[in-house]
Order: C-alpha cells, then sequence, then structure tokens
C-alpha cells in the first residue's frame, strides 16, 4: 500500500519550485533533478513533496527549505490581508452605491406618486362637470332630446363613470405609495358588503351574460375591517372575474368560517385563468398580462396591486391559484370582530 507524505508547512505553499529557482535558491536543472527524484519515489510507493525531494538530494539544506516555506506563507498570508481588505473597500463602495441608487429609486417613487395624485385630483374637477351636464341633458332638463342622443348621452355617462373610478384607483394608488392609505377599523357585516356588491355588479354581469352567485355559512359574525375599503376590494374582484369570464360563465362569492378567530371570503370564476409562472406578476402596479397595443381586456393594472396592499393594511394575505382555461380563485381572511352584533355600525347588522 502507497503511504502519504506527513502534514507539513510546505503543503499550504503552492509552486515552491518556481519560488526557489526566482529567489535563486536552486536552478532549473536542480528542479528537473528534485522534480524526477519524486517521480521515482512516486513509483516505488513512497511519494515525497518536491521540498523534501531537493533535501534528499542535497539541493536545498533543511534550513533553507524551511526558511523559503515560512517567507512564502507570510507573503501569502500578506496577499490574502491585502485582498481582505481590497474586498471590503469593494463592498462599502458598492454597498453606498446601492443605498444611493435606493435613495434615488425612492425619490422616483415618491414624484411618481405625487404626480400621480396631483393629475388625478385635477382630473376629478372637469369630470364632475362632465357628469353633471350629462345627467342634466338625460333627464331633458336642458330640453327634449330624441331616443337616439339620450342613448349616445348614456353610453358618455358609462364613460365617465368608468374614468371616475380609474382615477379613484389612482388617487388610492398614490395614498398608498406614499403610505398615506389611512384604514378604519370598525365591525362590518360582509355578507352585507357582498350583497351590495353583488347588487351593483349585477347589470354589468348581464350584459355580459355572466351569472353571479353567493354562499354563505350560517351565522356569520361581524369582521374587524374598514367597510368603504373592503367593499372596494369585494367590488374590484368581482369585477375582474365578470371581465375574464366568457359569456355563460360564472362568478361565485363565499363567505365561510375559517375558524373561530377568522372570516375567508372567496370570489372564484371560470375565466380565461393565469398561467401558474404568471401569478406573482397580477399584483405589480401598471403592470399588464397581456401589454400589446391590441389587448383585449382594459384596466391601468392598478386594482390587484391596491386589493393586496388593502389586505395586507388589514394584518392578512390574499392568495390566488388559478388553471389556464378554466378560471381563477381569489382568498382573502379578516379577524372576527369582538363587538356586539347590536351596534350600529356601517355595513353591518343592526
Amino acid at each position: 500500500m502507497a503511504t502519504t507524505s506527513k502534514l507539513t508547512p510546505e503543503i499550504l505553499v503552492p509552486r515552491l519550485g518556481e519560488y526557489l529557482v526566482q529567489e535563486g535558491k536552486i536552478t532549473e536543472p536542480d528542479l528537473k533533478k528534485a522534480l524526477a527524484y519524486q517521480q521515482d519515489r512516486l513509483g516505488e510507493g513512497t511519494p515525497v513533496l518536491l521540498g523534501q525531494a531537493l533535501v534528499d538530494l542535497d539541493l536545498l539544506t533543511k534550513d533553507e527549505l524551511d526558511s523559503a516555506v515560512t517567507e512564502q506563507i507570510i507573503q501569502l498570508r500578506s496577499a490574502l490581508q491585502d485582498a481582505n481588505r481590497n474586498l471590503e473597500q469593494r463592498v462599502h463602495e458598492r454597498t453606498a452605491e446601492l443605498q444611493s441608487a435606493l435613495q434615488r429609486l425612492s425619490e422616483l417613487n415618491q414624484l411618481k406618486a405625487n404626480f400621480v395624485a396631483n393629475i388625478s385630483h385635477e382630473l376629478r374637477t372637469p369630470l364632475t362637470h362632465i357628469k353633471g351636464y350629462l345627467e342634466l341633458l338625460v333627464t331633458d332638463s336642458l330640453g327634449q332630446l330624441s331616443n337616439e342622443q339620450k342613448h349616445a348621452l348614456k353610453v358618455s355617462q358609462k364613460s365617465a363613470s368608468k374614468l371616475e373610478r380609474l382615477i379613484d384607483d389612482l388617487i388610492m394608488f398614490s395614498l398608498a405609495s406614499r403610505g398615506e392609505l389611512s384604514i378604519q377599523l370598525a365591525p362590518t357585516d360582509v355578507t352585507i358588503v357582498v350583497d351590495n356588491v353583488v347588487r351593483s355588479m349585477e347589470s354589468r354581469a348581464d350584459e355580459k351574460g355572466v351569472s353571479l352567485h353567493t354562499l354563505f355559512d350560517e351565522n356569520i359574525p361581524l369582521v374587524q375591517a374598514d367597510v368603504q375599503k373592503i367593499s372596494w376590494v369585494v367590488a374590484h374582484l368581482v369585477d375582474n372575474g365578470i371581465k375574464f369570464t366568457p359569456q355563460g360563465g360564472r362568478v361565485g362569492i363565499n363567505v365561510r368560517f375559517e375558524d373561530k378567530r377568522l372570516i375567508n371570503l372567496t370570489v372564484a370564476d371560470t375565466g380565461i385563468g393565469i398561467p401558474q409562472e404568471r401569478l406573482p406578476e397580477i399584483f405589480e402596479p401598471f403592470h399588464q398580462l397581456d401589454s400589446s397595443t391590441t389587448r383585449r381586456y382594459g384596466g391601468t393594472g392598478l386594482g390587484l396591486s391596491l386589493v393586496q396592499q388593502i389586505i395586507e393594511a388589514h394584518g392578512s394575505q390574499i392568495t390566488v391559484r388559478s388553471t389556464l382555461g378554466k378560471g381563477a380563485v381569489f382568498q382573502f381572511s379578516l379577524p372576527v370582530s369582538s363587538s356586539p352584533a347590536s351596534l350600529d355600525v356601517q355595513g353591518k347588522r343592526r
């Protein structure tokens, strides 16, 4: 069985032969002679290190070998210390660059949020005037109109209402981006919230040929929530379900007990679905899965981002699962309120 050389400092030193030649300790022929000696010993099953080969051949003394090895170890340690200092310096510089970039990004986000907020508020005023005059025209307050003219005005009213919702979304997004999205928690009857949303969405669902369904567990208690914000969340999820569900499909809203402390709300549709690999993208602001100029479905791409922020502001998480071509299911939970049901609070039972 072959034996191995004992552990010596030389093992820590790379390319010892080249170093000894460069320092004039040995010559090139000496190195070749020592290397040949190494090969012979290896063939005999008794391998030796190069330094030991040089000593065995009287080409180098033991003291000279130890001195050379020590010098190289010192040089290696010095080089390692220099490398560590350089690495620390590069890390420090890179950290400073990243912090500067993060600061610039934060400033840009703030500017964007301020810009969106300012523009949105400026759009509100003329839109209010447009909606007001459209209402006066439709109701014949400014004179008799033909049926065709009324129909055209009603279409304009729908477009104005849609524009108003988009502006409201932009304002809410700007508040959320600046950390100013306030949540007013109060005992809330989520079944009433869902019923109100369904009633408001019935005409839209009918136009699309999509049926709406609700399913509630019995004796659902009040939850702790911001009734306006949660109403907006449910309305957006249902609206999304209608938008992405073809004629003949359905959107279901379920309210069930998750446990004694949580109520689970689910909005499921039988629509086009979302590819699994793209599910994380749907909560990115201003992002559409179909970003082409000819995309079929409209929207700013803000809705689900705001839904996520509102749900998280309630201390919960929204989850989504979907199968392409078979629909999507959005789900979140709200904590049960400790307040009695007899309290007269908006959005809950009396």
